[in-house]
């Protein structure tokens, strides 16, 4: 898949835990680490808003996109 989600490198820059911040994003930790291991089909832009204050990032340090390169 092109999209890449870098939550866990913001997460390690910003030294915060899964559980830190899915407490301040108000997301069960289990739906973030979805996110964070790319297997989610979709996110809300509410989320992405809230982990982007919370993280002080912008969603472009969250998501990435890649061309497949064949």
């Amino acid at each position: 898949m092109p999209i890449i989600v870098n939550l866990d490198v913001m997460m390690a820059r910003r030294k915060i835990s899964l559980n830190e911040l899915s407490e301040k994003v108000d997301v069960t930790p289990a739906n973030l680490s979805i996110l964070k291991t790319g297997k989610a089909k979709a996110v809300r832009f509410s989320t992405l808003e809230a982990i982007c204050t919370v993280l002080d990032c912008q969603p472009g340090d969250i998501l990435e996109f890649r061309t497949d390169s064949k």
